[in-house]
């Protein structure tokens, strides 16, 4: 991080380094920008980076499939192309708007002024959801975990997986052929994956069991074994394992974006179809916004972004078209 100027005013502040961040500071480049990009975390790449660096991402256009680690560095280097200002490690507590422009404060005492905002904070902090069951606290990180950031400590391994959303089963396909065994339970025959997924899990022959829950961990300094149960017939069975993913989704929380005068739907930020908030000059994208028909993926984050650095550049400056026509077309002079 360089040091800032703190008479210094950007055209754009991105709220959020993830991968929804990330493109959107490529894209305030793109457009001749002056960009600031804040992240709680002291790295870019957001959740991809913090909870699973080595875990296929399938849904992003042009990869068949690609590590979460290799697209965050295709992200970065595709975005430092226009040199944005970076400030990691720095979380954002209060967010002033007057007619003179936007004030950030952040928790490490430090003040940024900016012309216009885009947040992109994901789901704001974010804690795995938790299971109850005995022995899962006593073994975290001992052969029970939330996260997977190294494949390789699972090489070999009896594995069970917990859970009927899109990571699970990225999990279970992920780490076939590279650990021994793949036990994958759900608590019933609906799943929140996309269909393809579920059916290459149940075409490679994993284990795959439907209305079974986990009951019990087992062993003394590792796991060594489960209990699971049918949840229709409350029949138990023993399984050798030597870890358990769990993959339960997230407890969310906006944390201080809550005291900011932004409006609300639920736990994320209402935006119109230009990607803006109720506070002009501000903008959200990425899983922390919603609007009508909003899906939470990647992809539908990258374009968000692209609307709302559009709409922003023409909020800056107002004789800048909204549409610049295609990137092909023509491309800003860099900013050394």
């Amino acid at each position: 991080m360089s040091e800032i100027n703190p008479d210094e005013v950007f055209d754009i502040t991105i709220i959020g380094g993830g991968p929804t961040g990330q493109y959107a500071a490529y894209y305030a480049g793109l457009r001749g920008m002056k960009t600031l990009v804040i992240d709680s975390l002291d790295q870019l790449g957001g959740q991809l980076t913090a909870l699973y660096p080595e875990k296929y991402i399938f849904d992003v256009a042009g990869f068949p499939k690609v590590y979460a680690k290799d697209l965050v560095a295709a992200l970065t280097e595709q975005m430092m192309q226009y040199n944005p200002t970076l400030a990691l490690y720095h979380k954002v507590v209060n967010l002033v708007s007057t007619d003179s422009g936007i004030t950030i404060d952040t928790e490490q005492g430090d003040t940024y002024h900016t012309k216009s905002i885009l947040i992109t904070a994901g789901v704001g902090a974010f804690a795995p959801r938790r299971v109850t069951a005995p022995g899962v606290e006593k073994f975290e990180d001992k052969g029970v975990f939330y996260f997977v950031k190294d494949k390789n400590s699972l090489r070999d391994k009896r594995l069970l997986i917990v859970g009927g959303g899109d990571s699970a089963f990225d999990w279970s396909l992920n780490l076939h052929g590279h650990a021994s065994k793949i036990t994958q339970i759900h608590r019933s025959d609906r799943f929140k994956a996309h269909e393809d997924s579920i059916n290459k899990v149940q075409e490679i022959g994993i284990d795959f069991r439907t209305f079974h829950e986990l009951k019990e961990i087992h062993g003394e300094d590792q796991v060594t074994g489960v209990t699971l149960f049918d949840n229709r017939t409350k029949e138990e069975f023993h399984l050798e394992v030597d870890a358990v993913i769990l993959n339960l989704g997230f407890l969310s929380n906006l944390g201080p974006i809550k005291e900011w005068n932004l409006e609300l739907l639920g736990n994320s930020l209402k935006v119109n179809s230009r990607m803006e908030t109720n506070i002009p000059g501000v903008y959200a994208a990425g899983d922390i916004c919603t609007y009508d028909g909003k899906l939470k993926l990647i992809a539908t984050g990258f374009g968000e972004a692209a609307i709302a650095v559009n709409h922003a550049k023409h909020y800056v400056d107002p004789t800048a078209k909204v549409n610049p026509g295609h990137s092909s077309e023509s491309v800003p002079e860099k900013k050394h």
